[in-house]
């Protein structure tokens, strides 16, 4: 199994480190991981864009799971088949979100392995048709990424922050009684959105600064990208209201004539 991931993610990706160093002007690290963030980031596209759509649907629906959480309170079984009629209304698999960033994860590990193993260190992985690099140029706007950066984490922290916070649903401000069960799970997913961006920085802390580099652009990336979907969702929910109001309109106007 390690020699299958080794095989078809880790050396792929390494000697992917390797061209890119060779081939864009200046042989540096950094922009060599600036590369292959953007490089992997278009691969992932496709999938990483359905995970970040099915997780904002499951938030836009969380205010009616809460309340089914509160109708059904004492009775699981008729709380799951109406869970699976909310979903199967509004379109939406629970799981949709999961399945993209496991399959994203051989890649995450990959790119983990070739940062923490270090460059020079495993030269002889490099394939006979790139050419092997006498020495790698680990310094990138003054900060050396073979070792730790304190900088470098914050950005990953700030990044990691930024992306969460956007993701979080905007509940409406209404009191229901009962069960304390729904309170508890928003405050847990509020305490998630600071916790595990001082996380992430405590991990960066630990890493070496090309690996914090390349954590620091792909969420910020994932967050662009982020930006983009919901702007054109928004921009689709408003059309699809013009569009519903020309409609009634003109009902409205058949019903005078």
């Amino acid at each position: 199994m390690i020699q299958l991931f080794n095989q078809f993610f880790y050396e792929p990706i390494f000697n992917l480190v390797i061209w890119l160093y060779n081939v864009i002007p200046g042989e540096n690290l950094g922009v060599s991981i600036i590369a292959l963030t953007i490089i992997i980031k278009l691969i992932l596209l496709p999938l990483s864009q359905k995970s970040i759509k099915s997780q904002k649907a499951l938030q836009e629906i969380q205010p009616k799971i809460d309340e089914l959480k509160q109708k059904y309170k004492d009775n699981k079984q008729e709380m799951g088949k109406a869970m699976m009629n909310l979903y199967k209304e509004n379109k939406v698999n629970p799981f949709s979100s999961c399945l993209p960033l496991l399959i994203q994860l051989p890649f995450l590990l990959a790119v983990f392995r070739v940062f923490r193993n270090g460059i020079e260190n495993n030269l002889s992985l490099v394939y006979p048709f790139i050419e092997t690099p006498e020495s790698i140029n680990n310094m990138w706007l003054g900060i050396n990424l073979a070792e730790r950066s304190i900088f470098l984490a914050v950005l990953a922290g700030a990044a990691q922050f930024w992306q969460a916070k956007m993701m979080m649903a905007k509940k409406p401000k209404i009191k229901t009684k009962g069960s304390k069960d729904e309170n508890m799970a928003a405050i847990m997913s509020k305490q998630m959105v600071y916790f595990m961006p001082v996380i992430t920085i405590f991990i960066g802390l630990t890493l070496p600064g090309g690996l914090t580099l390349y954590w620091f652009l792909i969420t910020l990336l994932t967050a662009l990208q982020q930006v983009v979907i919901f702007k054109q969702k928004q921009k689709n929910k408003e059309k699809k209201l013009v569009i519903e109001g020309e409609v009634k309109e003109k009902e409205d106007e058949k019903i005078e004539k």
